[in-house]
């Protein structure tokens, strides 16, 4: 593989990775509700699910879903229950008032955060297809194991970057205190974006 190789492959996934989609939404409404440092592993878990689905593709994801569609199926629909349930939870406890570090600890550790990064990429089976059929297609065949695991860390880091700094963004004061005075309005905004992306994933 050579070093433009190498580069383009990184600058499709980049693009990609900044596009809108649940991950995104999920790293802004985190950064505003619970704060950087909980945005931060997200963001990290966020970036752990794209390898796990490009670490799949380079090892024949998309040969797999050709011989049994019916599996991509599956995948769809469970990753579509997961946003909508996810959604269906922000709508419900839209009304609730946003904690304030003088109201007790922020709600969700490293660890949940961490998972919920995790499973939000696996839910989407969106970066499937886009590993499956896009990546794959940048990366030579007998691409040497060094150039295979910078990729994979190429996945990582700008996965990491990029919902990072969407969570960063949205955890100052000013968009914090927007949320604040709008966050039932805005939790069930994002609630039903969400839902929508669900059901175009389970039924697309």
């Amino acid at each position: 593989m050579s070093l433009a190789a190498f580069l383009a492959a990184w600058a499709l996934h980049l693009v990609a990775a900044a596009s809108p989609g649940p991950a995104i939404l999920m790293s802004a409404r985190t950064g505003v509700t619970e704060g950087f440092r909980t945005g931060l592993f997200l963001a990290m878990g966020l970036g752990l699910g794209a390898v796990i689905w490009a670490v799949a593709a380079l090892f024949g994801l998309a040969v797999l879903f050709q011989v049994a569609p019916a599996l991509l199926w599956g995948f769809k629909i469970a990753g579509g229950l997961f946003l909508l349930w996810i959604a269906l939870s922000m709508w419900r406890h839209a009304p609730e008032p946003l904690a304030t570090p003088t109201e007790g600890d922020v709600p969700r550790g490293a660890l949940s955060a961490l998972w919920l990064g995790i499973a939000t990429q696996l839910a989407n089976p969106k970066p499937a297809v886009f590993f499956g059929a896009v990546f794959v297609g940048t990366v030579p065949p007998g691409t040497s194991w060094p150039w295979l695991a910078a990729l994979l860390v190429a996945v990582f880091l700008n996965e990491v970057a990029c919902n990072t700094l969407v969570a960063r963004l949205f955890s100052f004061d000013g968009p914090r205190r927007a949320y604040a005075r709008m966050k039932t309005g805005i939790d069930r905004s994002f609630g039903g974006i969400l839902a929508i992306l669900g059901l175009k994933i389970a039924v697309s």
